[in-house]
């Protein structure tokens, strides 16, 4: 396992998970998840906000073990390793709401900067837009932290501050395994779809697996997808690109040998082709990710390993799932809506506000 971990550790640690991420993620969807989504975080989180009763949009509704798993893993390896270090307190209620925004701009690509690449890898073009708008705005993101931005410092918590999380994860996977029924009529809390992406998944132990081994490999190599384009542009190195290369490489040749791998703007899985909302959607999602620190996936690492600022990013991003689904903000395969559309506006206008008022002052 040493050996396994200083791999991880070296410079060629982000390509070797981006390669496993990018097989699981073709892999997942030949046992059973979705189409092009074998991996996505942000659909996983909707999900999961859907089979709690945040929302009841019915095709959308399950308790992803995946996110567990991330969760899990990534304590695991922290833990293990002795760098679980729980730490809170950089602003986070305006984390918050950059969750929620996050998670706004992904239901209105449909989409998380994991399931972009996934998606293109499988061979739908209309992530191509959403990929374009992720990078503008990440580049955004990255004009406000050379102009000084940040949210300030966390500090050090209390050691049990940081298990909250990997304890919630255990309560999902209790509820997914016991599936109980509450109330007079015997239904809910939980609600599982019947039909549609959310009826659409692999087997448990698969998916479980699958987390876990990607919590604890992206908790050792530090992979994140918003980080790598932030890192090229911001200081010309590569690292942590070669993991989303790998990740395309092998997500295509997976999808690709088991015949998945079916090229075209119509007819993609979950997904529209109305190509300026793909591309605006993922501007405002680059954006709140990158002034966050991190892709969504990143969250839900650190939120494991006792980052309680990203386990706060999170929770925003589960009640924007919520809230996108009750109030018509999230697209559908026949388009984007009006009220997502101005939800997308308000996004970026508080994504933009954060971005010039959180300035350290420069010498």
């Amino acid at each position: 396992m040493k050996g396994f971990n200083d791999l991880l550790m070296s410079r060629f640690g982000p390509a070797i998970t981006g390669g496993v991420v990018g097989a699981l993620a073709a892999l997942l969807v030949y046992f059973g998840n979705p189409g092009n989504m074998g991996i996505c975080v942000a659909c996983f989180t909707r999900d999961i906000a859907g089979a709690l009763g945040l929302h009841r949009a019915g095709v959308v509704q399950y308790l992803r073990p995946e996110i567990p798993g991330f969760i899990l893993g990534s304590f695991l390896a922290a833990f293990l390793a002795k760098e679980y270090r729980p730490r809170s307190g950089s602003s986070p209620v305006v984390r918050f709401f950059l969750g929620f925004f996050a998670m706004i701009g992904a239901l209105i690509f449909l989409g998380c900067p994991w399931r972009a690449y996934a998606r293109l890898a499988g061979g739908d073009w209309n992530a191509l837009a959403g990929i374009g708008g992720l990078v503008v705005g990440i580049g955004i993101g990255i004009v406000f932290l050379w102009r000084g931005f940040s949210l300030g410092k966390a500090e050090k918590s209390p050691k049990w501050a940081g298990a909250v999380m990997p304890l919630a994860a255990l309560a999902l996977l209790a509820l997914l395994f016991f599936r109980p029924l509450f109330g007079p009529e015997g239904t809910g809390p939980v609600f599982f779809s019947k039909s549609g992406p959310g009826a659409a998944a692999a087997p448990v132990a698969i998916s479980l697996a699958a987390g876990l081994l990607i919590g604890w490999m992206a908790q050792k190599s530090r992979f994140c997808t918003v980080g790598a384009i932030r890192d090229l542009i911001m200081v010309k190195d590569p690292h942590l690109f070669n993991g989303v290369a790998a990740f395309l490489v092998v997500a295509f040749a997976v999808n690709y040998a088991l015949g998945m791998f079916k090229p075209g703007f119509e007819g993609q899985p979950v997904a529209h082709v109305n190509q300026l909302w793909n591309f605006l959607g993922m501007v405002l999602s680059g954006l709140a990710f990158t002034l966050a620190g991190g892709c969504p996936g990143r969250q839900f690492i650190m939120s494991g390993e006792g980052d309680g600022d990203s386990a706060i990013f999170v929770l925003g991003m589960l009640v924007g799932a919520g809230f996108a689904h009750n109030f018509s903000l999230a697209s559908s395969p026949a388009g984007v809506t009006a009220y997502g559309m101005t939800a997308t506006v308000i996004g970026m206008a508080f994504c933009l506000a954060v971005g010039f008022l959180f300035r350290i002052k420069m010498d």
